[in-house]
């Protein structure tokens, strides 16, 4: 299963590499691969986020994502849209923006850093979001029940999470935007405006979806009570219905807006590996080849965690890559002002999802032990 799941990505790393040292020698093959190792390290929560939305889709938008996604990871996202922030911002043609790209790289470095701070209140915000409605959310099982518990008491107050995302963008804008680190001056205007767009791009997308599955949910039940009926009114024998369809995951529209969210979500993840890469080389290819290849193992590990079925086994782990979103959100609204290092951005999430792994292991092991489960577990593996 294994190789079956990381075969593309071992194929394209062993091709990426290979035309990297072809194309600009022992240091191109170098840098390539810095950048893939920088992209896995600082989205390998996004692969644990995507898993638990993705193990809600069939086989099919599965594959997708796989292949169709991979291309917008890669394509889109690492390598046209830098080039599309250069020709908004600079307001150039796209042909002028790529020939920029290609032939006055420090010129371009600077446009798309220079745009960071409407980048950074993009993403920092539409994943703000997400963080907020998962820990003002109730659920069964909670990681840090002493955070958590409190947290959903207060998220019975509809449309909290907006309250206090706005609120940080509002702190955000009037002391982060001002002679910010990345190309200077009052942005307070244009953190707010790109904030916002983040917020309403998740509640757009988020929404669509969350309807569209709510439906699809109401049409299973609907099935299952018509089953239910029917079973009843037939005697015996194996003609008669029994249990209705089998739900192997959602399609249709559900499943088109949920793949578009997960896209949405790969993007604001990818923007702090982007700016990130320019550290490291102002090489568009070389940046796009490196960051893809990263974006192949974060797809393949989010397909293994869906088919392994790791998200049911280890059930903080999707607790700790929340918390790892809430953290990179911040640490995004941060860099606006401030010079973060990727390096504790990567270990910031890796070390909350390393922490929630742990408490889940401990907890599997008391419940194998049958020294109890539940709300003796859920305090005693907080940390």
């Amino acid at each position: 299963m294994l190789l079956k799941t990381f075969g593309w990505s071992f194929a394209v790393t062993a091709g990426g590499l290979a035309l990297a040292g072809v194309l600009w020698g022992w240091k191109g093959l170098l840098i390539v691969g810095m950048l893939s190792i920088l992209e896995i390290s600082v989205s390998f929560d996004n692969a644990v986020i995507n898993a638990g939305i993705l193990r809600k889709m069939n086989a099919f938008w599965q594959k997708l994502f796989l292949t169709v996604g991979i291309l917008i990871a890669v394509f889109g996202m690492r390598l046209v849209f830098p080039v599309l922030i250069v020709a908004i911002t600079a307001k150039l043609g796209p042909i002028e923006a790529i020939d920029l790209a290609i032939n006055d790289k420090e010129k371009y470095e600077h446009l798309v850093t220079s745009a960071h701070p409407s980048i950074a209140a993009f993403g920092g915000m539409f994943l703000l979001m997400i963080f907020l409605d998962f820990v003002f959310e109730e659920r069964d099982i909670k990681w840090l029940s002493w955070l958590e518990r409190p947290l959903a008491k207060l998220g019975k107050l509809d449309t909290l999470s907006i309250v206090v995302a706005l609120g940080v963008l509002l702190v955000t804008a009037t002391t982060m935007a001002t002679d910010v680190a990345h190309g200077g001056g009052d942005k307070s205007a244009t953190v707010l405006l790109a904030g916002v767009a983040g917020v309403l791009t998740y509640l757009i997308v988020g929404g669509i979806s969350g309807y569209f599955e709510d439906r699809l949910e109401e049409d299973e039940e609907d099935d299952e009570d018509e089953n239910e009926g029917d079973e009843k009114a037939v005697a015996a024998g194996n003609g008669g219905r029994r249990g209705g369809p089998t739900v192997v995951g959602l399609a249709g529209k559900a499943a088109f807006f949920m793949f578009l969210y997960l896209e949405v979500i790969d993007a604001s993840f990818s923007f702090d590996g982007v700016i990130g890469a320019f550290a490291i080389t102002n090489d568009i290819f070389e940046m796009a080849l490196g960051l893809g290849i990263g974006a192949m193992y974060i797809r393949s590990l989010t397909v293994y965690l869906v088919r392994k079925g790791t998200l049911d086994e280890y059930v903080y782990l999707e607790h700790g890559a929340h918390y790892a979103i809430g953290a990179l959100a911040l640490i995004l609204l941060a860099t606006i002002k401030f010079e973060i290092n990727e390096v504790i951005t990567g270990s910031v999430g890796v070390l909350l999802i390393g922490a929630s792994y742990w408490s889940s292991v401990v907890r599997n092991r008391r419940e194998t032990a049958g020294d109890g489960s539940g709300e003796q577990t859920e305090v005693s593996s907080g940390v």
